[in-house]
């Protein structure tokens, strides 16, 4: 081997190996369902569950947080983890899932991840109080990421190539549904029931599935059992991702210039560069870095971070305007964030034909000139607790129009960019890329509301501020998802027309 050749990194030793296979071994399914022409669909169905899990506990838990944090009566930062804990969990271990899926078979994992998720979600329905509710999210964004690194992987598996995009339209739609119903049925959830039934809610979900899962998913076909797997990467990338989020989440509790600030800060930064050295060396990386040499991929990759920033980032900021600013009810709050994603579903199908008339790159940059607009009107009807209804409303659904028309066309042309032998792991990436954002969203809207709230002369203690002092509070939120808008619309001007990707 040359000098300057990477050093492969080592496979489990072969009782590792063997122990892992054991414990992944695949049942089989029954086959008089096999047999059935209906079969792939029951395919279909079980992963478009886990797609309609997944983004109703999302948006479930953004509702929550206010209640949450009356509850316990703790600081804005730390009630800000409940929803940190499962994204980071998510982000961090998503891709070993995925490297681990390609080694040793996908439906066993699939349906281990079903089952960490649903008792999981059981766990943090009974949790006494925050620390254990935190601790419980790891665990269920830990399941979460087994579903997600596997969902896609199975369905197309399932299909023949005829019936691929109805499916994957079947799985996208499940998303859109979930993502849209959260709000509404976790309002309506948290004012009968308590903040307890939001997290009972996706235990029957789960549990017919696993014992549907366990009966019907055929047997993985196309294991790596001999690949190698990237120990190191897989090490570096969960501390890099916490300390990273950390650092943002906690500024205006620790101070911006606080020895534990910097020190995170200089850890994220030390951790993220032996990342990178790692991925480069790596035989087989987590994150094949190859994909950044694209320009069109990495604006779009940044894009991708920053339109899911501001999605998330609105959820948490408006939760807090709607139920501790203005005094709405959860279910009247919840219903009306609803109209942010039902917006985005709508629009979402549209942006497909505009884009091949218009291009990503206008379309895109339309997108962000909408939720900038929609960011105004809320910023300057924010600041009074009887602003129009009408209005704010208004607000919301072109804030979720100028998402929908954004997000299918900017990840269409992302991949696009990428190195057709890469195309899996482009695929693996922006996912990663979405979580991340959803994780830096959340983070920075906590750190600028509670230092809105500082500079106001209202420190951030457990008892909830109400009113006005929190409307105003929020205008400061709003600037910086309008900064976010502003960024990922320049990212989507700069994108190049056309960059042919490497083969």
């Amino acid at each position: 081997m040359s000098a300057g050749s990477p050093l492969p990194v080592r496979p489990p030793s072969g009782a590792l190996r063997r122990g892992l296979a054991a414990v992944m071994h695949e049942p089989a399914p029954l086959p008089a369902l096999m047999r059935q022409p209906w079969h792939p669909w029951l395919v279909v169905g079980l992963v478009s569950i886990g797609a309609f899990i997944g983004q109703l506990d999302a948006t479930i838990v953004q509702l929550a947080l206010p209640t949450l944090r009356t509850t316990f009566a703790v600081r804005l930062e730390t009630v800000s983890w409940v929803s940190l804990a499962y994204l980071v969990a998510f982000a961090s271990t998503l891709p070993i899932f995925g490297r681990l899926c390609q080694m040793f078979g996908r439906k066993s994992l699939y349906l281990i991840g079903y089952a960490v998720f649903v008792a999981a979600s059981a766990l943090c329905a009974l949790a006494p109080d925050m620390p254990s509710l935190i601790a419980f999210r790891v665990l269920q964004g830990m399941g979460g990421a087994l579903l997600g690194a596997n969902s896609i992987s199975i369905l197309v598996k399932a299909v023949d190539e005829e019936r691929r995009g109805r499916a994957l339209g079947f799985f996208a739609a499940a998303q859109a549904i979930g993502m849209s119903a959260g709000p509404a049925v976790g309002g309506l959830l948290l004012g009968l029931f308590g903040w307890r039934a939001v997290f009972w809610l996706s235990v029957p979900f789960g549990l017919v599935a696993v014992v549907a899962g366990w009966l019907a998913l055929p047997r993985s076909r196309d294991t790596e059992a001999t690949a190698t797997f990237d120990w190191r990467g897989a090490l570096l990338l969960g501390p890099a991702l916490v300390c990273l989020v950390l650092a943002l989440n906690q500024m205006a509790a620790w101070g911006l210039a606080s020895p534990a600030i910097l020190g995170c800060a200089l850890l994220a930064a030390g951790l993220a560069w032996l990342l990178v050295r790692q991925e480069k060396s790596a035989a087989v990386p987590l994150v094949d870095l190859r994909l950044f040499t694209s320009r069109g991929f990495s604006f779009g990759a940044g894009a991708i971070v920053l339109g899911y920033a501001m999605l998330y980032g609105m959820f948490f900021l408006m939760s807090f305007r709607l139920e501790h600013g203005y005094g709405d009810s959860p279910f009247e709050a919840g219903l009306r964030l609803a109209l942010i994603p039902v917006a985005l579903g709508l629009a979402a199908p549209f942006s497909g034909g505009l884009s091949d008339r218009l291009g990503a790159r206008v379309l895109g940059t339309a997108g962000m000139g909408a939720c900038i607009l929609a960011l105004m009107i809320l910023a300057f009807r924010v600041s009074s607790p009887d602003a129009s209804r009408f209005v704010g409303s208004i607000a919301f659904i072109l804030f979720g129009v100028g998402l929908g028309v954004f997000i299918a066309p900017n990840n269409h042309e992302t991949l696009k960019a990428a190195p057709s032998v890469l195309a899996g792991q482009a695929g693996s990436l922006l996912n990663l890329m979405r979580v991340l954002g959803t994780s830096l969203g959340v983070a920075s809207a906590t750190t600028t509301l509670s230092w809105s709230l500082a500079a106001a002369g209202i420190a951030d203690r457990a008892t909830p501020v109400t009113g006005e002092a929190l409307l105003d509070a929020v205008v400061t939120g709003l600037v910086l998802l309008a900064v976010m808008a502003t960024l990922t619309g320049l990212l989507c001007l700069l994108r190049p027309k056309t960059e042919m990707a490497a083969p």
